[in-house]
Order: structure tokens, then sequence, then C-alpha cells
């Protein structure tokens, strides 16, 4: 039958179809669940900013965070009750030095276990810009932990980490050491112009690829031999990438007032954002110091300057006996260094100033101040092994010498710079410090597992404990900070310091780094005598969406990107 009715009629008909159609198709998907890979439901949301939590469910698809809220309707492919516990941006550990340790185990467990997702390494040396002379250098001074240096610019670095597999994210300064080692080898002298010059530009290319700034150790030779103008020159470069200088101050004890001073005059000169390392007053006579160095910071702070500062909560630091000696013995490498100590003349010396206090350089076993102070835990040969965890002052007694002779041979035996345990600080200042809104956190070690390639190390109970010990001790019991303020100086802060994008917050487009713990109940168990202890109270982590930890497990997942720094601009290529 042909129809009779009008061609607009007939258009108008199947145009009212149509309509219902997409009506009724539309109304059939609004009745259907919405679906994430995984949805953490009924935890108390801290999204990192610092304000209180939420209850609320979280939403995760691919690597990015979907939604926050009530989604009750919503389903899972994996689904995590959260009730009762915390829902937090993964934390960022400002100063590791897990950069061997992640070649050999990718898995980042000490750190992992504490809610880390990003580890930031580059405190003065970091692994490039490398030249093949310190490429046989970082070979020769392997010990237990053993790689292939299969990259030289510090981007390839960190990118053969990424390939390999790693759990948590990473990212890095360029050290201001190694670049000046690139140039002048250890020499204590000042670099010619064109020397400096290519200083910079090494600054500059490593800043194009993702550096997040300069980082210097300035108590170390060869850093230590390097001023100030020098270090001014290396943070203009950076600072044309809005990049950050941060720094183990050329002090932290008897010149701490200066030191701080000398960072200012870099951050003000270069232009540059400036952070200290490891926040500190070393040595019982410089504690009353450190009111004094929050007061330059406060007021350099309220000037303009853009200043901050991380810190670990533990009263010993963790470096070599190095920092025992004098930085002028150390000149040329540690084969000149060794080769000086085996001469009576400089050993004499050497031994005369150990043992006389003095400002012209750090002194870390008169800080302690006594050698019963120092605990020796790292060592490369087999035969010194065992003192691993005794005193210096016990070794010494042991050998029947004096503890500064005793530390000489113990570098030449070793053919290393032995590493040390320091107690030269005081809680109440962790506890000053840790009330700074100013101060994020870093663990200042590795990153490590109680077994395989690590169960022979005796490390600084921080590489297991550092974080848990902060929302644990200081936060839950003597409550210096709230829990919702510590985790915005564990995530937000550091990230915002950084200038790393889209990650430190709970938000949707962030990356889902996140970390489910238990605030109640979350704590450190490593002490200096008994370190491999791994800390409790994390349930979940994940990184880039990937579920890395579950219920206190590894996972076995290795989703950890290279993050990049301001400077990164590729073109058409996806922010990290």
């Amino acid at each position: 039958m042909i129809s009779t009715m009008p061609p607009t009629a007939i258009r108008g008909r199947c145009l009212l179809a149509a309509i219902v159609f997409v009506y009724l198709f539309a109304s059939a998907r609004a009745a259907e669940p919405q679906t994430f890979d995984v949805l953490i439901r009924g935890g108390m949301v801290y999204d990192g900013r610092g304000g209180p939590p939420v209850v609320a469910d979280v939403g995760i698809d691919a690597e990015r965070i979907q939604k926050i809220g009530d989604l009750e309707s919503a389903k899972g492919k994996r689904e995590i009750d959260a009730q009762g516990l915390a829902v937090a941006p993964g934390f960022i550990n400002m100063l590791s030095w897990a950069t061997d340790d992640l070649l050999v185990d990718g898995r980042s467990q000490s750190d992992l276990r504490q809610g880390v997702t990003l580890e930031v390494f580059g405190e003065g040396w970091s692994m490039g810009p490398l030249s093949e002379s310190m490429k046989v250098d970082m070979k020769q001074a392997q010990g237990d932990l053993k790689y292939d240096v299969a990259w030289t610019t510090l981007a390839e670095y960190l990118e053969h980490l990424e390939r390999r597999g790693v759990s948590t994210n990473v990212a890095s300064f360029v050290g201001a050491t190694t670049v000046r080692i690139h140039e002048l080898g250890y020499a204590n002298r000042r670099p010619s112009a064109a020397e400096l010059r290519r200083m910079c530009d090494l600054v500059r290319g490593e800043m194009r690829v993702g550096a997040l700034g300069v980082g210097s150790s300035l108590i170390y030779a060869p850093a230590f031999y390097a001023d100030t103008d020098e270090l001014i020159a290396l943070c203009r470069a950076a600072a044309e990438f809005d990049g950050l200088y941060i720094s183990h101050l050329r002090s932290e004890g008897n010149q701490l007032l200066e030191s701080v001073d000398e960072l200012l005059k870099i951050a003000r000169e270069s232009g540059i954002r400036a952070e200290i390392y490891h926040l500190k007053a070393a040595g019982e006579a410089n504690w009353p110091k450190l009111d004094r160095v929050i007061e330059k910071v406060e007021h350099a702070r309220e000037a303009g300057l853009k200043i901050t500062a991380d810190m670990y909560t533990y009263t010993a630091g963790g470096t070599g006996l190095n920092a025992a000696m004098p930085p002028w013995v150390q000149e040329g490498g540690l084969e000149r260094w060794i080769e000086r100590l085996r001469e009576p003349s400089t050993r004499a010396r050497v031994l005369r100033e150990m043992k006389t206090r003095t400002d012209e350089w750090e002194n870390l076993l008169l800080a302690a101040g006594s050698p019963e102070r120092v605990l020796l835990v790292g060592f490369k040969n087999e035969a010194l092994k065992p003192l691993s965890g005794r005193s210096l002052a016990a070794v010494a007694a042991e050998r029947g010498s004096s503890p500064e002779e005793t530390a000489m041979d113990l570098v030449i035996e070793d053919g290393s710079r032995v590493e040390a345990i320091y107690f030269f600080m005081n809680d109440a200042n962790v506890r000053r410090k840790v009330a700074l809104p100013w101060v994020s956190f870093g663990s200042d070690a590795g990153s490590l597992a109680p077994e395989g390639p690590f169960a022979r190390l005796h490390p600084h109970p921080r590489a297991y404990g550092n974080f848990a010990k902060l929302l644990g001790r200081y936060v839950r019991e003597e409550k210096i900070v709230p829990l919702e303020e510590a985790i915005r100086r564990l995530t937000s802060l550091p990230a915002e310091n950084l200038r790393i994008s889209r990650r430190g917050r709970l938000a949707p487009g962030y990356y889902a780094d996140v970390v489910v713990f238990d605030a109640k109940t979350i704590i450190d168990h490593a002490t200096y005598e008994k370190p491999q202890q791994y800390a409790t109270g994390v349930r979940h982590v994940w990184v880039n969406g990937q579920q890395v930890l579950s219920d206190g497990e590894h996972t076995g997942e290795m989703p950890g990107r290279f993050v990049r720094g301001p400077g990164w601009r590729p073109i058409g290529a996806a922010d990290k």
C-alpha cells in the first residue's frame, strides 16, 4: 500500500521515533551502575590539601582517579573495603638513596610498606651525567649490590629503572657534585670559565629531560671544594626551567647559621627556589641554634623567597667515616685518600685534626660527642662485616688503637668510606621540626628488604621506619600535628615544591598513587640494633592505578615511572 502521508509528516514521525529511541537507550544506560577498575569504599579520605577527612569512595580507572564521593551505586572490578581506614595520596620521599637498591630489587619494599609511592634522588650525587671514568669508578665502588652501568645521563638512568621495572615512581635532582666531577674530577680548585659553562650546560641538558633541579651536599669532598659563586651559576641554569635548589648545607653544626645564610644568598642571587635537606642542628653545643635557623627561614619566606626544608624523624644521622676526616685529605678521590692515610706524616696531621674542634670543616665524630656514639654499619670487606652494628669505641678498644686511628685503618682495610651512624641530635629538636608547616619528609636512606642481596646489611632504621614513625609516634601518640596536616606534608607540599603535575593529591584526573592505612595502628619497628624490620599499618598501595601492596603484602607489580620535573616540555607527549 502506498502511503498518502505528506513527506513532512513522515519525517516528523521518524524524528519522534529517533528521539524516543535515544531517550530509552540513555535511560537504560543511566540505570546501569558505573564500573571502575578499582573502587575503594567508605574510607576516611584525606585529599592531601590539609583539610579534615571525609567519608567517601574513590573510583580509579586505568592510571587515574576518576571520581571521589558517594559511589554506592557504582561497581568496581576490584573493590576494597576501607571503612575505618585512612585513604590518602601516596607519600613522597624527598630524600631517597634507593638509587642502587632499585637496580637490584625494584620492589622498593621498605618504603612501599610505609606508603611511599615516589622516591626522589640526588643529594649532591646523582646517577648521571657520567663520563667514562665515572662509570669505571661507579663499578669499582660497588659492594654487596652489583649492577651494570648501562646509562650515561641522569634521564637515561631513570628511564632504565622504568624499563627494568620498579614498584614506586622515581625522580631526581642533578647533583652539583656529579657535574663537578664530570668536568674537574676530584680536584680542589675553582672551575675555569669554560669548565663552569660546561657544568651549567650539563645542568640545562638534564633539566630539559626531566631533572627536578640541582642538589648539593657541601660537607663532603669534592662538593666541599665548590664556592658559593659556582653554586649560584649552576642554580641560575636550573632556574631557567623553574627547578629547585636543594642542599645538604655546608655545615649543620658549628657554622650552621652561616651555612643557612649561604643557601639564602644562592636563592636570592640566582632567582631559584631552595630547600634545606634534612634540617638539623648537629652536636649538643649547636642544638640551641635551631630556633635561629627557623627564624632566618621564616623571615626569608616573609620577604618573598621560596624556602622550604625536609627532615627525617631520628636523632642520628647516617653517612661515612669520611665525615670524620678533613676534606683536604680526600682530594683526588678514594684511592688517593687511602694512599695519604698510609703516609706517616699525613696520617699524623689527620689524627691531630680529627681531634681538634674547628669551624673549617664538619667533623661528625666530634659532633657525636664520643666514639661510643658512632655506630659502624657498612663494610665491603668480608673480613670486616662482623664489625657491623658495633661502636667505633668498642672496635678501637678491641684493636688497642685510638678511635681516630681505627677509623683511618678501617677506611684503608675496607677500601671504602665505611658507613656509620652518628648520634648527634636531640628529640626535642625533632619535635620542633615536625611542627613546622614548611617541612616535608625524606628518609635519607635506601629502600630495602630483609632478604636477598640486602639480608646482610645493617642500615639506619630510617630505611624501614621514617614515615611510619612520623604517623605513629609524632602524630598519633604525641599529637604534634593533626593527621591531615602530616599527610599534606607527605604529599601535596613536596609535589608543589618539586613542581610535578597531577600527583600529591586525591582528585579526579590525578594519577592514582594511593595509600590505604590504619591510622590507629601504623608504627615503625626498626631499631638501631635490629633495623631490618618492616613497619606495619599500611594495608594497600596503588601506583599509577596498579595495586602494588595488597593486605600488607607485595603484589609483584612494578608500574613505577620516571616522574619528570618542570623543565620537561616534549611536543605532543603526555605529561608524566
